[in-house]
Parts: structure tokens; C-alpha cells; sequence
């Protein structure tokens, strides 16, 4: 396909898609970023279509899809990305978030009561995406997001104050340098990929994004077990801990968490696929 010279959105759009169909990457990419650069909703682009794009967009479309063929996440070439009805700042520093992780603060949400107050520890933070979903959706609630990236707490502040959401931000190797104060609510989407997955993942994920933040030893566990020996420290005795995993690491989970802590009550959850992707360690169910 002819790369055109001053397009309509709809035409840049169509080239845009054939290139990455080319390349044997997903068209969508191509809606994506034209919606991102020209700052346009679905419906708002849809009207425009027919108009021609401003030459400084088409220049930066023409750009960004070029980065997107050489296999850069689109997210990383707008600098930003949607979690939960937010925009966010993501570079090469964080993960981009995901929409499996939106699942893990609705179960959240609709877990605790709304009136309820909270002190809450998001461990693992990166971007800030689930510590800062959560903030907006619930203001009252006293939060703390830690990650052992500085690069990642410099991330998830600049998101913090951009989104003028009051999220306190600390230093540590999952809970190590955290006070060690009592919790109501522990969440963590903490690294759980064994290195003998390389082989079948994305290109893009493995060039672009934090190998720290993808990557775990002992077949991806090895931190739910650090997580499961010290957790109940930071938590009071009714505290709740929420994790993501791998949708394959659901049945060995539940069993350490079972016997590491065994008068906790283990749930997993699946998610929109179906699969086990959730985990609510419930210390003292017994006590409410």
C-alpha cells in the first residue's frame, strides 16, 4: 500500500493497519495510537474520519508506527496507557499495565465496604497502576505503594501528582523496608514469570519491557513465598492479602499459602477467561 501524502484519519488508519499486517503484528495497534496522538475518543474519530489529519500528527503517526513495526510497545511510544479509567505515564521502567490487573481491583472494591477505612499496602507498585485505581476510587482510604525500582517510584509519583492523588510512596524489596505497621489490605502483582517461559512470549515484552518486573527463580514463586513467611506481620489479625499470578500457578499458591498460614481462609478467582489469575488470603474470616 502506497503511503499517502496528506491522509484523511481514515486512510492513515488503513495504511497504518497494512503496515503492521505486514509485519504480522496486531492491526489494532493502528486505532490505537491514532486515538492516543490526536487525543480523540472512539466516537470523536469516527466523526473525523473523512477530515484530513494535521500534518504534525501524521508526521508522528508516520514515526510511531514505524517504532511499532520494530517491535516497541504502542503504549511505550505514546507514553502513557488507560488502567481503570485513568491515564497513566509508563516508560521502559514499569510494566504496562494490564487489563487482567483492572480484575484484581474490582475484587477489592467490591470485597471491602465502601465506608469502611482502610490502610492499605500495594507492594510491587511499578507505574502506581492498582495503589492509584484505588486511591481515586475510594479517597478516604490511606495508602501506601512500595517497589524496589527507583525508577518505578519515580514513575508512580509523577502519576501520583499529575492525578493529584495523595499515595504515600517507599523504597523496598517487597515488604523489607516497609514500617512495619498493621495493614488493613496487602495487594501485590508482583513478578511471576519462570525464566523457562522466554521461549514463548512476545518479542516486545522480553526487549521492551523490565525484566526485574516480568521475571521470578523457583518456576515464578519465589516471591509469593517471601510474601507468604513475612505477610502476617503487616497485617491485623482480620487483615486480607490480594494477589495476581500466572493462570497456571493457582493450585501450588493455594497450597502454600494453606500451609504457610493455615488459620487463613484461601480463595482463588478466576478471571474473564476463565482462568485461576486471583488470590484472597482471608487471615481471620472467623473474626467478622
Amino acid at each position: 500500500m502506497i503511503k499517502p501524502d496528506q491522509p484523511t484519519y481514515f486512510e492513515a488508519q488503513q495504511w497504518a493497519s497494512f503496515c503492521l499486517k505486514t509485519a504480522q503484528l496486531p492491526t489494532d495497534s493502528a486505532r490505537f495510537l491514532l486515538l492516543g496522538l490526536s487525543r480523540l475518543d472512539q466516537t470523536q474519530l469516527l466523526i473525523h474520519y473523512r477530515d484530513s489529519l494535521p500534518t504534525n500528527i501524521w508526521q508522528a503517526y508516520q514515526q510511531g508506527i514505524d517504532r511499532v513495526v520494530a517491535g516497541e510497545p504502542v503504549q511505550y511510544v505514546l507514553g502513557h496507557a488507560p488502567f481503570y479509567g485513568l491515564e497513566l505515564q509508563v516508560d521502559p521502567a514499569v510494566l504496562i499495565p494490564r487489563v487482567e490487573t483492572e480484575e484484581l481491583v474490582d475484587w477489592i472494591l467490591t470485597d471491602i465496604p465502601e465506608t469502611a477505612p482502610v490502610r492499605l499496602l500495594d507492594v510491587g507498585t511499578g507505574s502506581g497502576a492498582i495503589a492509584l485505581a484505588l486511591k481515586h476510587e475510594r479517597p478516604a482510604w490511606e495508602i501506601t505503594a512500595s517497589d524496589i525500582s527507583t525508577a518505578a517510584l519515580r514513575v508512580a509519583q509523577t502519576n501520583a501528582d499529575h492525578l493529584r492523588l495523595d499515595v504515600s510512596l517507599v523504597h523496598s524489596d517487597l515488604l523489607v523496608d516497609v514500617s512495619q505497621q498493621s495493614f488493613d489490605v496487602i495487594v501485590s502483582n508482583p513478578p511471576y514469570i519462570a525464566t523457562s517461559e522466554k521461549d514463548v512470549m512476545d518479542a516486545s515484552v522480553l526487549d521492551y519491557e523490565p525484566q526485574t518486573a516480568l521475571f521470578a527463580a523457583h518456576e515464578g514463586l519465589a516471591l509469593y513465598e517471601r510474601l507468604a513467611a513475612t505477610v502476617a506481620d503487616y497485617l491485623v489479625p482480620t487483615g486480607r492479602l490480594y494477589l495476581e499470578f500466572g493462570y497456571h500457578q493457582g493450585a501450588a499458591l493455594q497450597q502454600l499459602f494453606t500451609q504457610t498460614l493455615p488459620d487463613a481462609t484461601v480463595t482463588l478467582r478466576q478471571d474473564m477467561a476463565g482462568h485461576d489469575r486471583m488470590l484472597r488470603v482471608d487471615m481471620a474470616a472467623n473474626q467478622r
